[in-house]
């Protein structure tokens, strides 16, 4: 019998199941609870502490593989108060008693530093974080889980799971001019609702992902959770290869893909050229509306950032509609990169310098506005049209806020208009210009 490519990693880091006693190595099915050895742990600012509390509670204050355990302060970093200074403590002085490795402020988010740094394919990460899922883009079994769990995880470097029924989503076809990979997981999510794969497996596929970039990967991967699934995965391939090369660990590379006679509890079919931009409303994810429903509505801040959207391609895509314009006066613009190697090229490439000539406030990689600690805080009936995963009440750090998610191109016309544009036009205009321009040349 075929396997998913979920069951086929969890197959090969189980230890026993609860149905059969699975050896080391062996086979799992859907539907099997299997003990399983950790590759990866993660835990961020807000989870770490109580983690680390768990652990000091029962004397296993240790790290079973410390190289590979990585201690974040992303999420309330720079700290914006005293408690969460102390917190901040707490775990440097984890990290320095069982030698995991610390990820400092102003590294970046997460889920972005353990793609670049530590994931490989045929990995199982766990993390106190639900978007820990981005790294199945890696073909990766990257899951979220509660503190506790991923304490003894990290202790104990074993894990308990559930090994989960996967949907199979094919897309085909060629995104249209202005439509990107986050039009496409909001599509989706819309289509199915946010508790339509809860606890399945999504796998990805299709000649549209086959062409798509590790960073429209990752945003897909990143915002499975936001539809209940328990990971997001992509199968491995020479995309996949490069990216590796390109963070100097090629030789971490493994072909992993599906079989072709695979079981799968749905299959899910989407025409990538049939997709418009789309914008999800207040207050749930998948309130999502086609762009031409969401246009004229009055935002008064865009954030760009985040483990969903804060990458280079991400910038670039803004920086290529915002180039020689002006914000809208009424509209506050914050663009957060998700790490430092994400910053330092986009200042190399000279994106950050055209964000603040726009009238963009850079702040320091990380989670900034999203987590809702600082940073960004909306103010009461104020809206935001960010490019973040959730728009849940209070998200950003203000239940009486109003939060729109969108792609990076709407975010970045959205704030040279102050309302809720369509990107297609700018990019339209874009090139008008440009023929007019060789036309008066010659």
């Amino acid at each position: 019998m075929g396997k998913t490519l979920a069951e086929k990693i969890i197959g090969s880091h189980a230890e026993k199941s609860a149905i059969g006693g699975t050896p080391s190595g062996g086979e799992v099915t859907a539907g099997e609870i299997a003990l399983v050895n950790v590759d990866v742990c993660l835990t961020q600012d807000g989870t770490g502490p109580l983690a680390i509390r768990q652990l000091q509670k029962i004397n296993l204050e240790k790290a079973a593989n410390p190289k590979r355990t990585v201690l974040f302060l992303d999420h309330a970093a720079p700290s914006p108060r005293r408690e969460l200074a102390n917190d901040h403590i707490t775990i440097r002085k984890f990290a320095e008693k069982t030698k995991a490795c610390l990820s400092e402020v102003g590294e970046g988010v997460c889920h972005q530093i353990i793609a670049e740094s530590y994931l490989n394919p045929g990995d199982i990460l766990i993390g106190a974080d639900s978007h820990t899922c981005t790294g199945g883009a890696l073909c990766a079994f990257a899951t979220g889980m509660g503190s506790t769990d991923v304490a003894i995880g990290i202790a104990l470097g074993k894990t308990w799971l559930r090994v989960p029924e996967t949907f199979k989503v094919e897309v085909n076809g060629k995104f249209q001019e202005g439509v990107y990979p986050k039009d496409l997981i909001l599509h989706f999510i819309g289509m199915i609702g946010a508790d339509g794969a809860t606890y399945k497996a999504l796998e990805f596929c299709g000649e549209a992902i086959d062409k798509m970039s590790m960073s429209g990967r990752f945003t897909l991967s990143n915002m499975a959770v936001e539809a209940g699934a328990k990971a997001g995965l992509i199968a491995s391939d020479d995309i996949t290869k490069e990216f590796l090369r390109q963070q100097g660990r090629v030789s971490k590379f493994k072909k992993l893909e599906p079989d072709k006679d695979a079981i799968y509890e749905k299959v899910i079919e989407i025409d990538a050229s049939e997709l418009v931009p789309v914008v999800s409303f207040p207050h749930t994810v998948d309130n999502v509306k086609l762009i031409n429903e969401a246009c004229g509505i009055k935002i008064d801040q865009v954030f760009i950032g985040t483990c969903t959207n804060g990458r280079l391609e991400d910038l670039k895509v803004v920086v290529q509609i915002i180039q020689g314009k002006k914000k809208h006066p009424k509209t506050r613009l914050i663009v957060v990169p998700a790490s430092k190697s994400v910053f330092l090229e986009a200042m190399k490439t000279g994106y950050i310098r055209t964000l603040v000539e726009f009238g963009a406030a850079i702040m320091a990689p990380g989670c900034g506005p999203c987590v809702g600690v600082h940073e960004g805080i909306l103010g009461d009936g104020e809206a935001c049209l960010a490019t973040m995963n959730r728009n849940f009440k209070g998200r950003m750090g203000n239940p009486e806020g109003f939060i729109y998610l969108a792609s990076p191109a709407t975010a970045a016309a959205t704030a040279i208009a102050g309302e809720i544009a369509d990107p297609r036009d700018f990019l339209v205009k874009k090139k008008l210009k440009k023929k007019t321009v060789k036309a008066k040349k010659r």
